[in-house]
């Protein structure tokens, strides 16, 4: 192992992979590892693992937004540095995604886009089954979207993969493109 990212969660391995594999590359030939690590709250331990500290590989990460205090903490107490900004973050590998991944999709892709993925996937009656309710009524659609993909258990892992194979090679949401672009240089 040459390189290693983390990731909160199994959506975000599932959505890296698929655009290594649309690029044609074989990350497990190429030394790369992708991490699911339970939430960014969990980063300090793998970053022990696998930073200065530990194994020393090459390192990316991807986080949300909200959990950004969390990782730059994390990464200040492994040694990568004091006092990071987002752009220092970013010069170690570690990106935010503006609020998660799903976000991320659905605005790179466009609301009709996603809807033609979850069409595909026989699911769209249910869509508009949430659209529907209270809660969700003149919400955005994107947020309407987001909230779909977390609704059932496992739904937001089968679509990351999915969403990434419906996106334009030139419309990957930036920290995707980078935090794959980090650890194959």
């Amino acid at each position: 192992m040459r390189a290693v990212v983390l990731v909160e969660g199994l959506s975000d391995r599932n959505a890296l992979e698929a655009l290594a594999e649309r690029r044609g590359r074989d990350l497990t030939a190429e030394g790369v590892t992708i991490e699911p690590i339970g939430g960014a709250q969990a980063v300090g331990r793998f970053l022990e693992r696998y930073g200065p500290r530990g194994l020393d590989v090459r390192l990316a990460g991807l986080y949300d937004v909200g959990e950004e205090g969390a990782v730059k903490r994390c990464l200040e107490r492994a040694g990568l540095g004091s006092d990071l900004a987002r752009a220092d973050m970013e010069r170690l590998g570690f990106y935010a995604c503006v609020e998660d991944l799903e976000d991320e999709l659905i605005r790179s892709l466009g609301v009709e886009a996603v809807e033609e993925v979850v069409a595909a996937q026989g699911e769209l009656r249910s869509f508009r089954v949430l659209q529907r309710q209270p809660a969700q009524r003149g919400l955005p659609v994107e947020k309407q979207l987001r909230r779909f993909m977390g609704t059932h258990s496992g739904r937001k892992i089968h679509y990351a993969r999915l969403l990434v194979e419906a996106l334009d090679p030139a419309r990957v949401p930036r920290p995707l493109e980078l935090a794959l672009s980090h650890v194959l240089q």
